[in-house]
């Protein structure tokens, strides 16, 4: 119970410092970022506020799906109907949290009153996005049984595509709750990466009996596989028995910008649902239990720091918990309250032995 409690409330930490008001996830410069760090005392300085340091729109669609998954809903088309509703009705309210567009045009495209087909959203080219990512760590904590994979699988692409309908958008929420379920099962952090990519054929095949826009998905569905392939090579740890990352001798911020970049499909690290995840994966690899180096690599960058942040903040949390977190960053986190109340009913719901 208190990782789950950890992981709600330091993915909500991960997001406010990285987005800090929105002034940071739009710098360009770990560099700048970090010396404006610096002056304001670092980490142990830092009281996050809501007034200065709110979370951004990452978190509050993190808690309304957490919300819809402990819901008394009693199979997989009610819990979405469920989403449909609590994403409709929290749209107008993140506008100004300089929210993924995306996930603005997929909410206002759900339809709560059509029962059938509530959830289905039209193929969209720009899709692609963090904002599947950031919400679906709560899917991987609800469903972390290796038996329970089907539902993760399935819950983790509806979710996603509900708001990013593209594979490079859905397939980095299916991403976040794979990694968030590896967190609780005590898997490797080196062998997340390569485990995920075997569950994308899982992931095909569940696609594929939906029958919705598997046209548009085969032209988009390599991309997130390749790119996160590559990632692998790079760092050495592509294959089974290569678990020792290996990272540039000099992986100082000006170097971590440069290579986050290069992920990017844009030059712009983390805006996308392949580089999100990417990029809070390769944090962990680094820092391991080190709250203070985590923070440089994953909420500290050139580029979408709140989406990277919240993802690593959260599988962080529930990796280590809070023991090494200076109180200043939680006890007057925005949402705090919500963020615990919903871990205990996650935790609850994830170890109840009845229901989908």
């Amino acid at each position: 119970m208190e990782l789950y409690r950890s992981a709600m409330v330091l993915g909500g930490v991960g997001d406010a410092l990285g987005y800090k008001n929105s002034r940071w996830e739009n710098c360009p410069s770990g560099v700048v970022i970090l010396s404006e760090l610096k002056a304001l005392g670092g980490l142990e300085g830092i009281t996050l506020s809501v007034d200065d340091w709110p979370v951004s729109d990452d978190t509050v669609m993190h808690i309304v799906t957490a919300q819809a998954l402990v819901s008394d809903f009693w199979s997989l088309d009610d819990l979405y109907r469920e989403m449909v509703k609590v994403y409709v009705e929290i749209v107008e309210k993140i506008n100004k949290r300089q929210t993924d567009p995306a996930t603005i045009e997929g909410c206002t495209q759900l339809k709560p009153d059509n029962y059938l087909l509530g959830w289905h959203t039209p193929f969209n080219e720009k899709g692609s996005g963090y904002g599947a990512a950031t919400k679906a760590m709560c899917v991987g904590m609800r469903y972390w049984q290796p038996e329970k994979l089907d539902n993760l699988v399935q819950v983790s692409i509806e979710c996603g595509r509900m708001t990013h309908n593209h594979p490079t958008g859905f397939l980095g929420s299916l991403c976040t709750a794979l990694f968030a379920s590896y967190a609780i099962q005590r898997k490797p952090v080196v062998e997340w990466g390569r485990e995920m990519l075997k569950v994308l054929s899982e992931a095909e095949n569940y696609c594929r009996k939906t029958i919705r826009h598997m046209a548009e998905y085969q032209e988009n569905w390599f991309y997130f596989e390749t790119k996160w392939q590559s990632y692998l090579e790079e760092r050495g740890i592509a294959r089974e028995g290569q678990n020792t990352p290996t990272f540039p001798k000099n992986y100082d911020a000006e170097k971590r910008d440069q290579v986050y970049k290069e992920w990017s499909s844009e030059g712009v690290g983390g805006r996308r649902g392949h580089d999100a995840p990417m990029i809070a994966y390769d944090a962990l690899l680094s820092a391991g239990n080190n709250w203070t180096n985590l923070c440089n690599h994953a909420m500290f960058h050139g580029g979408q720091s709140g989406a990277t942040g919240s993802i690593a903040g959260c599988l962080y949390g529930l990796l280590f918990g809070m023991t090494n977190i200076p109180k200043g960053l939680y006890q007057n986190l925005e949402f705090r309250e919500t963020l615990e109340e919903l871990a205990a009913k996650l935790h609850k719901a994830a170890n109840a032995s009845e229901g989908p």
